[in-house]
């Protein structure tokens, strides 16, 4: 698993966490998520596809690009409310997992790899569209 190193190529024109091409998963606790880093890695995906968000670093980094993302007006996309959601639930203690998935195949591949899992929340930021996955 490599560190999460938020840059420009995770983000909107206007700044708002975007990571597109990868998952992002919510699971309640520490313990959970490093049950779910061995079943992708057991799946066949490597550690340097998975990053490990922390509650601290989705509330530090990511949540923190929403910045005025609906100032003047709502924005058009659902970035900004999807941040929201992961900075909601990694206040009740979730921490999150982003799996470089760049297309369907490959983002059914980590559903797979976690089923059964308590997946809280899960998105895959595709080119034009964050589409729910749980």
């Amino acid at each position: 698993m490599k560190p999460f190193t938020l840059d420009s190529s995770m983000t909107t024109m206007s700044g708002v966490f975007y990571p597109t091409g990868h998952v992002v998963v919510m699971l309640p606790g520490r313990d959970t998520v490093d049950k779910a880093v061995h079943a992708l890695q057991e799946a066949g995906m490597s550690g340097d596809d998975i990053s490990l968000l922390s509650p601290e670093i989705i509330h530090g980094q990511i949540a923190r690009t929403v910045g005025n993302a609906d100032m003047p007006l709502p924005s058009a996309g659902t970035e900004a409310d999807t941040v929201r959601r992961f900075a909601e639930l990694a206040s009740q203690g979730h921490w999150g997992l982003m799996v470089h998935a760049p297309g369907g195949r490959e983002s059914d591949k980590v559903m797979d790899a976690l089923r059964g899992m308590p997946v809280a929340y899960a998105q895959r930021y595709g080119k034009l569209v964050i589409e729910d996955l749980a």
